[in-house]
């Protein structure tokens, strides 16, 4: 069935799903890595694609910005086309020192400053954690591709702009880094009983105030790509 931001029918949608934010990140994925694509979707142009990767049958769907946009879709994907397997590929800010411009993060879990988890309406603070399966599958890849990587907790934040500038701050608690999609996508997934991880990669520093450009964010980023598709 279509919903009001995917065109599409069940079956069309393969199970596991990549989840870039940036739907140009969705058709380069497409472009470069799939075999046999078919686009599902342009609605909003949040472009959504099928095809294949080694065989296996992998989709690949923009999502938007913050957690708002993911939640939309990551819901939708799961509640609506049967997903089981979602997985975002995005970009992430260091908050430490020995994360670089390139370098992959696997997310185990999702801290935020939103008021997401407020809808469930429970009796404390929800903690928003990723597939140990997906998890556990990413960190072998990454080993076997000789990947640099960290695996830790995150941010994910509703603001990218912050009047108090205070994103540093989550540091002392061991949070590498920040992004505003992940923490939507876990509760999702829990929600709906799914499977969600989030790949990440550095492409600023909060640190030391380096950044990417908006080509390098979209194309060549890849390793995290390869990680990703190699769940389905």
């Amino acid at each position: 069935m279509a919903t009001a931001h995917i065109n599409s029918n069940k079956g069309d949608i393969a199970e596991t799903v990549l989840l870039p934010g940036d739907p140009l990140r969705a058709k380069f994925i497409a472009d470069t890595f799939l075999e046999n694509v078919v686009q599902y979707n342009s609605v909003r142009n949040m472009l959504g694609f099928t095809g294949t990767y080694k065989g296996k049958r992998v989709s690949v769907q923009g999502s938007g910005m913050g957690m708002p946009s993911c939640g939309i879709y990551s819901y939708e994907l799961i509640k609506f086309f049967d997903c089981k397997n979602i997985i975002r590929v995005g970009t992430a800010g260091a908050l430490v020192d020995y994360l670089n411009i390139g370098d992959v993060v696997i997310a185990m879990g999702a801290c935020t400053n939103s008021n997401y988890a407020s809808q469930y309406e429970l009796p404390g603070t929800f903690a928003p954690i990723a597939s140990y399966e997906l998890l556990t599958k990413a960190v072998e890849k990454a080993k076997n591709m000789n990947i640099k990587y960290s695996v830790g907790n995150i941010l994910s934040s509703d603001t990218f702009y912050t009047a108090s500038n205070d994103t540093l701050k989550w540091a002392k608690m061991n949070v590498i880094a920040v992004e505003m999609e992940a923490a939507a996508l876990y509760m999702n997934a829990s929600f709906l009983n799914a499977n969600a991880l989030c790949i990440s990669t550095i492409s600023d520093s909060l640190v030391t105030g380096e950044n990417s450009t908006t080509k390098e964010r979209e194309q060549t980023f890849t390793n995290m790509m390869e990680i990703a598709l190699s769940l389905a």
